[in-house]
């Protein structure tokens, strides 16, 4: 328990060099893993045994330095880069579904042009595999 209250009262302190950019054992970033070198415990202990104060840390560099954490901003970059990708999907799929349409009307344009009514028919296969090949109409 003791070893549990010294952690976080050095979490604290470390807490406070950061925010004050005087760290001494870490690079002076705002992430959870300068926090845990600034403070000499693993990073999952901040995760699992110390939530709060990562919490609270994240908290605090949102607001007294106005910055985003780093987690919080490259999953933004990454939302943002993934809604233009969605964006770019959608207007290839309007573009496409356009094509399909000019194109079924262009062959009935062209079937009507020739006067044909009936349909390819399939000729036997004698590999066996699943392509068919069609026959030319017989005019």
């Amino acid at each position: 328990m003791n070893q549990h209250l010294d952690e976080r009262t050095r979490i604290r302190e470390a807490m406070d060099r950061l925010l004050a950019e005087k760290a001494t054992a870490s690079n002076g970033s705002f992430t959870v893993a300068a926090l845990a070198a600034e403070a000499g415990v693993h990073r999952m202990a901040l995760y699992k045994r110390h939530s709060d104060l990562k919490n609270e840390f994240e908290a605090r560099v949102r607001t007294e330095t106005k910055q985003m954490p780093e987690p919080e901003r490259r999953l933004r970059e990454k939302v943002t880069q993934l809604e233009k990708t969605i964006t770019n999907q959608n207007d290839e799929l309007k573009h496409l579904r356009e094509l399909v349409t000019r194109l079924t009307l262009a062959q009935a344009v062209l079937t009507q042009r020739t006067g044909s009514t009936t349909r390819p028919t399939a000729v036997p296969n004698p590999t066996g595999d699943n392509v068919v090949p069609f026959r030319p109409p017989s005019t």
